[in-house]
């Protein structure tokens, strides 16, 4: 499987990772990884999704196929190019899923298409992520490499195995600390609500995103606000894959494909 955005070009191509282009998709499913996470994260979700849906998934800068580019540690360095890129896969209808820090992520871009042209972000699904406009707590990056690794094992997101080998520690650090960096700087600035709908979903054992705080997301929309709560922790959608895109498919009026057959709508 590669990691290529087949037909993109463009910040597309730059940004975009579609490992099974789609010949007539019915819309676009643009995914947005957690704080160190890469698009190949997302793509398990290709065995679960029909056939019309594409899969695109955001590679950030300084990890994978962008290891030797420079660290983005600010909102508007990575949403606003990012939100081109997205606007230039809008042939057909866009679904936007976005998990913890990629939540954040995926509502700055949807702000930013939403202000040069409605209806290019048909459903905003925010998972794991605290509205920002709620009374969160700021957490700063952790002070030392050990306790970054010992956070990142509470959160469940990253073998922390891994993080034995010092060359892999060397190399997933640094993608880590800068996207900490950004979630700790990135603040709300007032404008006019989205218009579509906007779906949050939170774990329910999840540390760092009671349910209280994953409400917040309803003023964000004039649309339709929906709170799904999983079993399981911050990265509960490792565990449930099957299940939050059985789910993601409901939201969206269409059903699961079976052995390549076109999904449809009822």
């Amino acid at each position: 499987m590669t990691g290529t955005t087949s037909g993109a070009t463009g910040l597309a191509q730059q940004w975009l990772r579609g490992p099974r282009p789609r010949r007539r998709p019915r819309l676009r499913l643009v995914c947005f990884p957690h704080a160190g996470g890469s698009a190949r994260f997302f793509y398990p979700w290709l065995r679960e999704l029909p056939t019309g849906i594409e899969l695109m998934a955001v590679q950030y800068p300084g990890r994978d196929d962008r290891l030797d580019e420079p660290l983005l540690d600010r909102m508007d360095q990575l949403a606003d190019p990012l939100a081109e890129a997205v606007a230039e896969v809008a042939d057909v209808p866009l679904v936007l899923f976005g998990h913890s820090m990629g939540a954040s992520v995926a509502f700055e871009v949807a702000r930013r298409l939403n202000r040069g042209s409605s209806g290019l972000v048909r459903h905003l699904f925010l998972s794991a992520r605290p509205a920002p406009f709620s009374a969160a707590p700021a957490l700063g990056p952790p002070r030392d490499d050990d306790t970054l690794v010992r956070e990142l094992a509470r959160l469940g997101g990253t073998d922390s195995a891994l993080f034995d080998d010092p060359e892999i520690r060397a190399t997933l650090l640094p993608a880590i600390r800068g996207d900490y960096r950004l979630i700790e700087g990135y603040r709300y600035r007032a404008g006019p609500p989205l218009s579509c709908a906007t779906t949050a979903v939170v774990g329910s054992h999840d540390p760092e995103v009671p349910r209280r705080l994953a409400e917040g997301w309803q003023a964000a929309t004039t649309g339709t606000f929906t709170l799904r709560v999983m079993q399981g922790g911050h990265f509960y959608l490792t565990e449930r894959r099957s299940e939050l895109v059985a789910y993601l498919l409901t939201a969206l009026g269409m059903r699961s494909g079976h052995r390549g057959d076109p999904a449809s709508t009822p």
